[in-house]
């Protein structure tokens, strides 16, 4: 059993005490949790004919968005998060739908149990029986550090920003990419393709515990945009930083993607869908928030926005694939 923080909470909290340290402020206008509104329509989705069990990381369970429930506490559920919400849109009742999903987690907290700040969480795929009709699983960004590699990034682009290297065309606009790159080789690349190998053991495993149970493997949303814009001031990042860390989210999915598929799975996009909301994004459309946030959410974790549009992808691939 391991004590760990989600997927880049502890890491950019602390970068976030260092961003506020240098002055850089948060954004300004509403919460953005008021703007959102109404629930997937549960009549547009035939749900499975069994329960529905969701398995993951931080970015399933959403951690600091209200309400806060389930046991145990140190897992950071919220009753607004993606699994919740795809409950609710397929019409399920409460003996239809356990959420196991955890902050921290990686895949070996699927297999054995996983102790937090607050308690701790059984080996998640324990909840997953013969019984089991519906399976999401979102993971794998603890898996291959990407946490402590924001939080090296964001060092690298406060340090950056200090020096006024900014429009410095003598300047490595990538000193994360450019530390990276010195320590040997690309070292998340491998992270990655080593949980690759980890998650088709995953969900091999599901279909032995439950053979009849529709799968699906939900990829992370937009952390990142596709240009550095508003990255300076929301998340520290140096420009060349932006891109490097986007490539490497991207690898990321492309891997679950892949995994899915190869096990016979189904991948949910979440990505394609927040493109333009990502931390960067105004306060009034972003579905991740930045260092500093603005909503109720865990540092560079989704917000109430954001999980509800995952919930929105999670629903539409279910309908799609019957």
């Amino acid at each position: 059993m391991r004590t760990r923080t989600g997927l880049g909470v502890a890491a950019v909290c602390s970068c976030a005490a260092l961003f506020a340290a240098v002055g850089v402020g948060r954004g300004s206008g509403d919460d953005a949790a008021s703007a959102l509104s109404g629930h997937p329509k549960a009549s547009l989705f035939a749900p499975p004919k069994g329960p529905y069990v969701a398995l993951g990381d931080s970015y399933t369970a959403g951690p600091e968005i209200p309400d806060q429930h389930g046991k145990p506490a140190g897992c950071d559920r919220s009753d607004r998060n993606y699994p919740a919400l795809v409950a609710d849109g397929l019409g399920l009742n409460a003996h239809e739908f356990r959420d196991v999903s955890c902050n921290g987690a990686t895949m070996g907290d699927l297999f054995a149990s996983q102790s937090t700040d607050n308690g701790v969480n059984p080996a998640q795929l324990s909840a997953v029986s013969a019984a089991t009709r519906l399976v999401t699983l979102g993971i794998g960004g603890n898996d291959i550090g990407f946490s402590s590699l924001i939080t090296t990034c964001v060092k690298a682009g406060v340090r950056y920003q200090l020096e006024n290297r900014i429009g410095d065309p003598a300047a490595d606009d990538a000193p994360c990419r450019g530390l990276h790159s010195a320590a040997g080789g690309d070292r998340i690349e491998a992270k990655t393709e080593a949980a690759g190998r980890r998650l088709a053991g995953v969900l091999r495993d599901i279909k032995r515990r439950a053979p009849d149970a529709r799968v699906y493997v939900v990829g992370y949303p937009a952390i990142l945009p596709v240009k550095g814009e508003g990255c300076a001031r929301a998340m520290g990042l140096a420009p060349g930083d932006v891109s490097f860390l986007r490539h490497k989210e991207q690898q990321l999915n492309s891997m679950l993607r892949d995994k899915a598929e190869a096990a016979g799975a189904v991948y949910v996009d979440t990505y394609t869908p927040s493109i333009g909301r990502s931390a960067c994004a105004d306060r009034d459309v972003r579905w991740v928030e930045p260092l500093m946030p603005s909503a109720p959410a865990a540092p560079v974790h989704p917000n109430e926005r954001g999980e509800r549009g995952m919930a929105q992808a999670v629903l539409r691939t279910v309908r799609s694939a019957g």
